[in-house]
Protein backbone atom coordinates (compact mmCIF):
# COMPACT_ATOMS: atom_id res chain seq x y z
CA UNK A 1 0.00 0.00 0.00
CA UNK A 2 2.91 2.49 0.12
CA UNK A 3 2.06 3.58 -3.38
CA UNK A 4 -1.04 5.48 -2.41
CA UNK A 5 -1.60 8.26 -0.66
CA UNK A 6 -2.52 7.38 2.63
CA UNK A 7 -0.84 3.97 3.32
CA UNK A 8 -0.58 1.80 6.42
CA UNK A 9 1.05 -1.36 6.94
CA UNK A 10 1.74 -3.92 10.04
CA UNK A 11 5.16 -5.28 11.27
CA UNK A 12 5.03 -8.19 13.60
CA UNK A 13 8.04 -8.41 15.57
CA UNK A 14 7.64 -11.61 17.83
CA UNK A 15 4.65 -10.57 20.65
CA UNK A 16 4.49 -6.54 19.62
CA UNK A 17 2.50 -5.67 16.50
CA UNK A 18 3.71 -2.31 14.89
CA UNK A 19 1.07 -0.39 12.95
CA UNK A 20 2.97 1.94 10.64
CA UNK A 21 0.91 4.37 8.92
CA UNK A 22 2.36 6.90 6.46
CA UNK A 23 0.72 9.61 3.49
CA UNK A 24 -2.14 11.99 3.30
CA UNK A 25 -4.42 11.07 6.31
CA UNK A 26 -7.16 13.28 4.61
CA UNK A 27 -11.30 13.48 4.22
CA UNK A 28 -10.45 12.48 0.55
CA UNK A 29 -8.86 9.04 1.82
CA UNK A 30 -11.51 8.22 4.31
CA UNK A 31 -13.64 6.31 2.79
CA UNK A 32 -10.69 3.76 0.90
CA UNK A 33 -9.24 4.13 4.47
CA UNK A 34 -12.31 3.37 6.41
CA UNK A 35 -12.91 0.00 4.69
CA UNK A 36 -9.44 -1.52 4.65
CA UNK A 37 -9.16 -0.58 8.41
CA UNK A 38 -12.52 -1.95 9.46
CA UNK A 39 -11.72 -5.40 9.53
CA UNK A 40 -8.33 -4.57 10.93
CA UNK A 41 -7.50 -6.99 14.26
CA UNK A 42 -4.23 -7.80 16.27
CA UNK A 43 -3.72 -11.31 15.64
CA UNK A 44 -3.20 -12.34 18.77
CA UNK A 45 -0.46 -9.82 19.73
CA UNK A 46 -0.54 -8.32 23.00
CA UNK A 47 0.99 -5.39 22.08
CA UNK A 48 0.36 -2.66 19.71
CA UNK A 49 2.29 0.06 18.85
CA UNK A 50 1.20 2.92 15.95
CA UNK A 51 3.58 5.21 14.19
CA UNK A 52 2.19 7.78 11.80
CA UNK A 53 5.20 9.61 11.76
CA UNK A 54 5.24 9.23 8.34
CA UNK A 55 1.98 11.21 8.04
CA UNK A 56 2.73 14.28 5.87
CA UNK A 57 -0.97 15.59 6.23
CA UNK A 58 -3.83 15.06 9.08
CA UNK A 59 -7.36 16.55 9.05
CA UNK A 60 -9.97 15.41 11.20
CA UNK A 61 -11.48 12.77 9.60
CA UNK A 62 -7.64 10.92 9.57
CA UNK A 63 -7.49 11.58 13.09
CA UNK A 64 -10.90 9.78 13.86
CA UNK A 65 -9.70 6.88 11.92
CA UNK A 66 -6.47 6.68 13.37
CA UNK A 67 -8.27 6.82 17.03
CA UNK A 68 -10.80 4.07 16.46
CA UNK A 69 -8.30 2.03 14.92
CA UNK A 70 -6.68 2.09 18.44
CA UNK A 71 -9.68 1.42 20.45
CA UNK A 72 -10.67 -1.23 17.71
CA UNK A 73 -7.33 -2.92 18.45
CA UNK A 74 -7.84 -2.48 22.64
CA UNK A 75 -11.34 -3.35 22.56
CA UNK A 76 -9.51 -6.96 20.85
CA UNK A 77 -7.81 -7.42 23.62
CA UNK A 78 -4.07 -5.68 22.79
CA UNK A 79 -2.65 -2.97 24.71
CA UNK A 80 -1.56 -0.09 22.57
CA UNK A 81 1.49 0.80 24.00
CA UNK A 82 2.00 4.22 22.26
CA UNK A 83 0.50 6.20 19.69
CA UNK A 84 3.39 8.66 17.86
CA UNK A 85 2.52 11.11 15.34
CA UNK A 86 4.12 14.09 14.51
CA UNK A 87 3.87 16.97 17.37
CA UNK A 88 1.82 19.30 15.39
CA UNK A 89 -1.02 16.72 15.39
CA UNK A 90 -0.95 16.02 18.72
CA UNK A 91 -3.22 18.44 20.01
CA UNK A 92 -5.95 17.34 17.06
CA UNK A 93 -5.42 13.52 18.08
CA UNK A 94 -6.44 14.49 22.17
CA UNK A 95 -8.67 16.27 20.98
CA UNK A 96 -10.59 13.66 18.91
CA UNK A 97 -9.52 11.20 21.67
CA UNK A 98 -11.08 13.45 24.54
CA UNK A 99 -14.45 13.53 22.17
CA UNK A 100 -14.75 9.90 21.78
CA UNK A 101 -14.10 8.24 25.02
CA UNK A 102 -17.15 10.81 26.69
CA UNK A 103 -19.65 8.68 28.35
CA UNK A 104 -22.67 8.40 26.36
CA UNK A 105 -26.13 10.00 27.31
CA UNK A 106 -27.67 7.85 29.31
CA UNK A 107 -31.51 8.55 28.90
CA UNK A 108 -33.50 8.54 31.87
CA UNK A 109 -36.83 5.91 32.79
CA UNK A 110 -39.31 7.95 32.54
CA UNK A 111 -42.17 5.04 32.92
CA UNK A 112 -43.56 3.96 37.03
CA UNK A 113 -44.67 6.54 39.53
CA UNK A 114 -41.41 7.76 40.78
CA UNK A 115 -40.13 9.73 37.49
CA UNK A 116 -43.38 10.80 37.09
CA UNK A 117 -43.19 11.76 40.50
CA UNK A 118 -40.05 13.69 40.45
CA UNK A 119 -41.07 15.48 36.79
CA UNK A 120 -44.08 16.58 38.75
CA UNK A 121 -41.96 18.08 41.62
CA UNK A 122 -39.32 19.12 39.42
CA UNK A 123 -41.81 21.08 37.60
CA UNK A 124 -43.55 22.84 40.64
CA UNK A 125 -39.99 23.84 42.08
CA UNK A 126 -39.54 25.31 38.63
CA UNK A 127 -42.84 27.44 38.69
CA UNK A 128 -41.99 28.46 42.41
CA UNK A 129 -38.61 30.21 41.08
CA UNK A 130 -40.32 31.44 37.85
CA UNK A 131 -42.75 33.12 39.99
CA UNK A 132 -40.12 34.31 42.44
CA UNK A 133 -38.05 35.78 39.68
CA UNK A 134 -40.68 37.62 37.43
CA UNK A 135 -42.03 38.99 41.13
CA UNK A 136 -39.01 40.57 41.47
CA UNK A 137 -38.74 41.75 38.12
CA UNK A 138 -42.19 43.62 38.66
CA UNK A 139 -40.87 45.36 41.43
CA UNK A 140 -38.03 46.55 39.58
CA UNK A 141 -40.29 47.52 37.19
CA UNK A 142 -42.30 49.68 39.17
CA UNK A 143 -38.97 51.20 40.94
CA UNK A 144 -38.11 52.22 37.28
CA UNK A 145 -41.90 53.30 36.07
CA UNK A 146 -42.00 55.55 38.88
CA UNK A 147 -38.57 57.03 38.37
CA UNK A 148 -39.49 57.27 34.58
CA UNK A 149 -42.51 59.36 35.99
CA UNK A 150 -40.58 61.78 38.51
CA UNK A 151 -37.92 62.38 35.38
CA UNK A 152 -39.48 61.81 32.14
CA UNK A 153 -36.35 63.62 30.26
CA UNK A 154 -33.74 61.68 31.74
CA UNK A 155 -35.63 57.93 31.96
CA UNK A 156 -38.40 57.82 29.50
CA UNK A 157 -37.23 57.89 25.56
CA UNK A 158 -40.22 58.83 23.71
CA UNK A 159 -39.34 57.76 20.39
CA UNK A 160 -38.98 54.81 20.91
CA UNK A 161 -42.32 54.99 23.80
CA UNK A 162 -44.11 56.31 20.14
CA UNK A 163 -42.49 53.61 17.83
CA UNK A 164 -43.82 50.84 20.07
CA UNK A 165 -47.08 52.15 20.51
CA UNK A 166 -47.04 51.99 16.31
CA UNK A 167 -45.59 48.31 16.13
CA UNK A 168 -47.81 47.05 19.07
CA UNK A 169 -51.38 49.37 18.09
CA UNK A 170 -51.18 50.66 15.05
CA UNK A 171 -49.65 47.82 12.84
CA UNK A 172 -52.34 45.36 14.47
CA UNK A 173 -55.19 47.16 13.56
CA UNK A 174 -55.96 45.01 10.65
CA UNK A 175 -55.62 41.72 11.98
CA UNK A 176 -57.59 42.52 15.14
CA UNK A 177 -60.57 44.37 13.41
CA UNK A 178 -60.65 41.02 10.95
CA UNK A 179 -60.70 38.44 14.10
CA UNK A 180 -63.14 40.27 16.02
CA UNK A 181 -65.88 41.31 13.32
CA UNK A 182 -65.25 37.85 12.86
CA UNK A 183 -66.36 36.59 15.71
CA UNK A 184 -69.05 39.20 16.54
CA UNK A 185 -70.45 37.36 13.69
CA UNK A 186 -70.10 34.03 15.44
CA UNK A 187 -71.56 35.01 18.76
CA UNK A 188 -74.50 36.70 16.86
CA UNK A 189 -75.25 33.38 14.67
CA UNK A 190 -74.63 31.16 17.62
CA UNK A 191 -77.31 33.24 19.77
CA UNK A 192 -79.30 33.52 16.83
CA UNK A 193 -80.20 29.78 16.84
CA UNK A 194 -80.32 29.26 20.32
CA UNK A 195 -82.61 32.54 21.16
CA UNK A 196 -85.20 31.50 17.90
CA UNK A 197 -86.74 28.66 20.04
CA UNK A 198 -87.97 31.07 22.39
CA UNK A 199 -89.03 33.56 19.33
CA UNK A 200 -86.45 36.01 21.28
CA UNK A 201 -84.42 36.87 18.86
CA UNK A 202 -83.93 40.40 19.85
CA UNK A 203 -82.21 39.20 22.82
CA UNK A 204 -79.19 38.09 20.29
CA UNK A 205 -77.97 41.80 20.56
CA UNK A 206 -77.90 41.71 24.22
CA UNK A 207 -75.95 38.49 24.21
CA UNK A 208 -72.86 40.29 21.73
CA UNK A 209 -73.04 42.80 23.60
CA UNK A 210 -72.44 41.56 27.11
CA UNK A 211 -70.16 38.90 25.64
CA UNK A 212 -68.22 41.18 23.46
CA UNK A 213 -68.05 44.32 25.72
CA UNK A 214 -67.44 42.53 29.24
CA UNK A 215 -65.17 39.60 28.22
CA UNK A 216 -64.19 38.29 24.74
CA UNK A 217 -63.62 41.66 23.20
CA UNK A 218 -60.63 42.45 25.38
CA UNK A 219 -59.78 38.86 25.97
CA UNK A 220 -59.48 38.04 22.44
CA UNK A 221 -57.83 41.23 22.07
CA UNK A 222 -55.07 40.60 24.50
CA UNK A 223 -54.74 36.68 23.63
CA UNK A 224 -53.38 38.23 19.83
CA UNK A 225 -51.34 41.06 20.92
CA UNK A 226 -49.09 38.15 23.63
CA UNK A 227 -49.01 36.31 20.45
CA UNK A 228 -48.19 38.99 18.17
CA UNK A 229 -46.58 41.34 20.46
CA UNK A 230 -45.14 39.37 23.36
CA UNK A 231 -43.69 36.81 21.24
CA UNK A 232 -41.38 40.01 18.95
CA UNK A 233 -40.04 41.12 22.40
CA UNK A 234 -39.01 37.88 23.56
CA UNK A 235 -37.46 37.49 20.30
CA UNK A 236 -35.83 40.53 19.47
CA UNK A 237 -34.29 40.99 23.46
CA UNK A 238 -33.20 37.67 23.30
CA UNK A 239 -31.56 37.88 19.92
CA UNK A 240 -29.96 41.34 21.28
CA UNK A 241 -28.76 38.91 24.47
CA UNK A 242 -27.35 36.03 21.78
CA UNK A 243 -25.32 38.61 19.95
CA UNK A 244 -24.28 40.43 22.60
CA UNK A 245 -25.72 44.00 22.31
CA UNK A 246 -27.12 43.98 25.96
CA UNK A 247 -23.88 42.98 27.17
CA UNK A 248 -22.18 45.96 24.95
CA UNK A 249 -24.58 48.72 26.52
CA UNK A 250 -24.03 47.60 29.58
CA UNK A 251 -20.66 48.28 29.37
CA UNK A 252 -21.05 52.20 27.98
CA UNK A 253 -23.12 52.36 31.14
CA UNK A 254 -26.69 52.81 29.42
CA UNK A 255 -29.35 51.38 31.28
CA UNK A 256 -30.87 48.33 29.41
CA UNK A 257 -34.08 48.01 31.44
CA UNK A 258 -34.78 52.00 30.47
CA UNK A 259 -34.03 51.20 27.23
CA UNK A 260 -35.65 47.77 26.16
CA UNK A 261 -38.52 47.20 28.54
CA UNK A 262 -39.74 50.91 29.75
CA UNK A 263 -40.75 51.91 26.14
CA UNK A 264 -42.30 48.38 25.00
CA UNK A 265 -44.65 47.73 28.43
CA UNK A 266 -45.70 51.51 28.29
CA UNK A 267 -46.08 51.45 24.69
CA UNK A 268 -48.35 48.06 25.19
CA UNK A 269 -49.81 50.12 28.17
CA UNK A 270 -51.22 52.86 25.62
CA UNK A 271 -52.09 50.65 22.42
CA UNK A 272 -54.02 47.59 24.21
CA UNK A 273 -57.07 50.17 25.40
CA UNK A 274 -56.93 51.35 22.05
CA UNK A 275 -56.95 47.83 20.33
CA UNK A 276 -59.94 47.09 22.58
CA UNK A 277 -62.21 49.75 21.92
CA UNK A 278 -61.61 49.66 18.87
CA UNK A 279 -62.24 45.62 18.50
CA UNK A 280 -65.08 45.84 20.39
CA UNK A 281 -66.87 48.47 17.64
CA UNK A 282 -65.52 45.48 15.29
CA UNK A 283 -66.76 43.13 16.93
CA UNK A 284 -70.32 45.03 17.30
CA UNK A 285 -70.24 45.75 13.23
CA UNK A 286 -69.76 42.17 12.91
CA UNK A 287 -73.05 41.40 15.43
CA UNK A 288 -75.06 44.06 13.12
CA UNK A 289 -73.98 42.80 10.09
CA UNK A 290 -75.44 39.14 11.36
CA UNK A 291 -78.53 40.54 12.28
CA UNK A 292 -79.61 42.03 9.64
CA UNK A 293 -78.92 39.42 7.18
CA UNK A 294 -80.59 36.58 9.88
CA UNK A 295 -83.02 38.11 11.30
CA UNK A 296 -83.79 41.28 9.68
CA UNK A 297 -82.92 43.61 12.11
CA UNK A 298 -81.74 46.97 10.26
CA UNK A 299 -78.64 48.85 11.87
CA UNK A 300 -81.07 51.78 13.17
CA UNK A 301 -83.03 48.65 15.41
CA UNK A 302 -79.94 46.92 16.41
CA UNK A 303 -78.18 50.73 17.59
CA UNK A 304 -81.63 51.67 19.97
CA UNK A 305 -81.45 48.12 21.14
CA UNK A 306 -78.13 48.35 21.55
CA UNK A 307 -78.83 51.73 23.64
CA UNK A 308 -81.35 50.50 26.19
CA UNK A 309 -79.80 47.02 26.58
CA UNK A 310 -76.01 48.26 28.14
CA UNK A 311 -74.68 51.00 30.25
CA UNK A 312 -71.24 52.69 30.41
CA UNK A 313 -70.50 50.47 33.11
CA UNK A 314 -70.99 46.91 30.69
CA UNK A 315 -68.23 48.85 28.48
CA UNK A 316 -65.72 49.99 31.48
CA UNK A 317 -65.89 46.43 32.74
CA UNK A 318 -64.04 45.45 29.65
CA UNK A 319 -61.81 48.52 29.26
CA UNK A 320 -60.44 48.04 32.68
CA UNK A 321 -58.75 44.83 32.07
CA UNK A 322 -56.67 45.75 29.50
CA UNK A 323 -54.14 47.81 31.41
CA UNK A 324 -53.46 45.08 33.43
CA UNK A 325 -53.27 42.84 30.76
CA UNK A 326 -51.20 45.18 28.46
CA UNK A 327 -48.65 45.07 31.64
CA UNK A 328 -48.42 41.03 31.79
CA UNK A 329 -48.04 40.51 28.34
CA UNK A 330 -45.31 43.40 28.53
CA UNK A 331 -43.26 42.00 31.27
CA UNK A 332 -43.27 38.87 30.75
CA UNK A 333 -41.90 39.08 26.93
CA UNK A 334 -39.20 41.16 27.76
CA UNK A 335 -38.55 39.05 31.40
CA UNK A 336 -38.05 35.90 29.03
CA UNK A 337 -35.88 37.95 26.52
CA UNK A 338 -33.46 38.67 28.94
CA UNK A 339 -33.18 35.12 30.50
CA UNK A 340 -31.92 34.22 26.75
CA UNK A 341 -28.77 31.93 26.95
CA UNK A 342 -26.43 32.59 24.12
CA UNK A 343 -28.03 30.53 21.30
CA UNK A 344 -30.19 30.03 19.13
CA UNK A 345 -32.68 27.25 20.60
CA UNK A 346 -32.82 29.11 23.41
CA UNK A 347 -34.85 32.10 21.45
CA UNK A 348 -36.83 29.80 20.37
CA UNK A 349 -37.75 27.70 23.31
CA UNK A 350 -38.69 31.26 25.57
CA UNK A 351 -40.41 32.77 23.09
CA UNK A 352 -42.76 29.69 23.33
CA UNK A 353 -42.36 30.20 26.68
CA UNK A 354 -43.31 33.41 27.01
CA UNK A 355 -46.11 33.54 24.77
CA UNK A 356 -47.72 30.50 26.69
CA UNK A 357 -47.36 32.24 30.16
CA UNK A 358 -48.47 35.65 28.70
CA UNK A 359 -52.02 33.34 27.47
CA UNK A 360 -52.11 31.29 30.55
CA UNK A 361 -51.93 34.48 32.63
CA UNK A 362 -54.46 36.41 30.95
CA UNK A 363 -56.84 33.61 31.26
CA UNK A 364 -55.87 33.69 34.78
CA UNK A 365 -56.65 37.34 35.30
CA UNK A 366 -59.75 37.68 33.61
CA UNK A 367 -61.25 35.01 35.77
CA UNK A 368 -60.19 36.56 38.54
CA UNK A 369 -61.90 39.74 37.30
CA UNK A 370 -64.91 38.30 36.52
CA UNK A 371 -65.17 36.42 40.09
CA UNK A 372 -64.58 40.33 41.71
CA UNK A 373 -67.05 41.58 39.55
CA UNK A 374 -69.14 39.19 40.67
CA UNK A 375 -68.53 40.08 43.88
CA UNK A 376 -68.83 43.56 43.82
CA UNK A 377 -72.26 42.70 41.93
CA UNK A 378 -71.06 45.30 38.42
Amino acid sequence: MADARAWFRLERKGRLLRFVAGGVWVVSEAARLDRELSGLASGGSPEVEIDGSGIERLDSAGAWLLVRTKRALEQGGARVTSLSLPDRYAPLIASIEQEHVAQPVVIAKRHGFVPVLERVGRGTVGAGRQGYRMLGYLGRFMIEWFEALVQPRGNLRFAALLHQVEEVGINALPIVGLLQFLIGIVIAYQAANQLRRFNAEVLTIDGVAFGVLRELGVLITAIIVAGRSGSAFTAEIGTMRVNEEIDALETIGINTFDVLVLPRVLGLLIALPLLTFYSDVMAMIGGAVMCYFDLGITVPAFMRHLQHAISINTFLVGLIKAPVFAVVIGLVGCFEGLQVERNAASVGKLTTRSVVESVFLVIVLDAGFSILFSILNI
